[in-house]
């Protein structure tokens, strides 16, 4: 699994579930992926971090860090 972040929430509307990869915002258009089952749309967010990162390398261009994690230890 990446150290990217990943936000997973139901659209009711689409009857998916959403993920948003918030590190990927100022690079990609819709950093986003889904799936019918939580399980899927986090294995796909997984296959769309691995795509971008490799593509990025090969271009030469930069790659965006992960976020901190120590952002999130006090949040209840």
């Amino acid at each position: 699994m990446s150290q990217y972040s990943t936000f997973v929430q139901w659209s009711e509307e689409d009857r998916l579930f959403l993920v948003t990869i918030p590190e990927f915002a100022d690079r990609v258009v819709m950093p986003c992926t889904h799936g019918k089952t939580r399980q899927e749309a986090i294995r796909h967010a997984e296959e769309v971090i691995e795509m971008y990162l490799e593509a990025w390398k090969e271009e030469g261009l930069s790659i965006p860090e992960p976020m901190n994690s120590n952002l999130f230890q006090n949040v209840r």
